[in-house]
């Protein structure tokens, strides 16, 4: 077991990457692997990736946490903030990894709901488990193996220590370059919002891999990676249950909205502010609003968006995210295989930034 343990999320993702592209161990075809890897994350709230190269998209991660929470399953919401999807999850009209659908309403009360139950009626319980599988739901190829890779990979335990919810996510195989920053956001928050519910802070963050890999084609782009100065979140989610489902609902239904080919620029700056919501999430809604005006072409928008948004670290993320992305635009050689994460433009005239 390959142990990286840290206080941020960018910190424990760059040690794991240094052991992967220092060593020439593990090499399995065109990927690199560690037969195990666990990461300890001490401060889960510090939770991007900043180092990475070419850099997260903030607006698909919140997309992702959006999606979850709210208990979606179509594939549509997704695909929008990030085109390139389908080539990974497939081109059905329903997400098959679906873990949202699962954690929050499939048979009946959702995984995370009974989570929060277990905790708040017995808050000395040694584990409690959120599984997002389902047997015979779970499509699959041949018996015992999922059609989809990730149909069946998810499970969470948490567990109030020493007044504190710690959350350990395990996945039987994690891309380090492709999936494991967006796993680090999609759970950590995840911790934090049932943590919210039950009035109390986060914990360490842990995440267990069975197999952790990285592809060749992914593994070029750490000769341009760097350790990033990461900027502080500082955002903390402070709202109970009831109020959860109000409030994902709203971003949901604006996010939705959001992704409408005749949106007009009011519209948008209409959908971007929504005062009842809290802090944290207006900054969501403003960094996915700057991303959806990205895509039209109104990069002077997206900046008025940003200008509003008071969290460093998203703040940070947007601007090298934006950088990259026109540097890419101007030089007009991006390649499917190599940027697979980074979201393509639409065509429409862009003025210079």
């Amino acid at each position: 077991m390959h142990v990286f343990e840290g206080n941020t999320a960018d910190e424990v993702w760059l040690a794991a990457a240094a052991e992967l592209t220092d060593s020439e161990r593990g090499q399995a075809g065109r990927c690199r692997e560690l037969p195990g890897a666990a990461f300890t994350i001490r401060n889960p709230r510090q939770r991007w990736v900043l180092s990475r190269y070419p850099t997260m998209n903030p607006a698909f991660a919140i997309a992702e946490v959006v999606w979850i929470v709210s208990g979606r399953r179509d594939a549509a919401f997704l695909n929008y903030w990030n085109p390139k999807l389908p080539r990974l999850a497939g081109h059905a009209q329903s997400d098959q990894r679906e873990c949202g659908f699962r954690l929050r309403k499939h048979l009946g009360p959702g995984e995370l709901e009974k989570a929060y139950q277990a905790l708040r009626e017995h808050p000395d319980a040694p584990q409690t488990v959120l599984p997002a599988g389902d047997g015979p739901a779970d499509p699959a190829s041949t018996p015992g193996r999922p059609a989809q890779p990730d149909a069946t990979t998810l499970c969470s335990c948490a567990r109030i220590r020493e007044g504190k919810l710690e959350w350990t996510q395990f996945l039987p195989d994690n891309d380090l370059f492709l999936g494991l920053p967006h796993n680090f956001v999609q759970f950590s928050l995840l911790q934090e919002i049932l943590a919210a519910w039950l009035g109390i802070e986060v914990g360490h963050y842990r995440h267990r891999a069975n197999r952790l890999h990285l592809c060749v084609p992914d593994k070029n782009h750490f000769r341009d990676a760097f350790p990033a100065a990461s900027r502080e979140n500082t955002d903390a989610l402070r709202f109970t249950q009831a109020e959860s489902g109000v409030f994902f609902a709203e971003l949901s239904r604006r996010m939705e909205e959001m992704t409408s080919l005749l949106l007009t620029k009011n519209q948008l700056r209409q959908l971007a502010r929504a005062e009842p919501l809290p802090k944290p999430l207006r900054h969501w809604l403003l960094v996915a609003a700057a991303d959806s005006a990205r895509r039209r072409g109104w990069l002077k928008l997206g900046g008025e968006f940003m200008a509003e948004c008071a969290n460093p670290a998203l703040k940070q993320l947007w601007e090298r995210w934006l950088r990259q992305w026109w540097t890419l635009r101007q030089e007009e050689t991006v390649s499917d295989d190599a940027f697979i994460c980074v979201q393509p433009w639409l065509p429409l005239p862009v003025a210079s930034p």
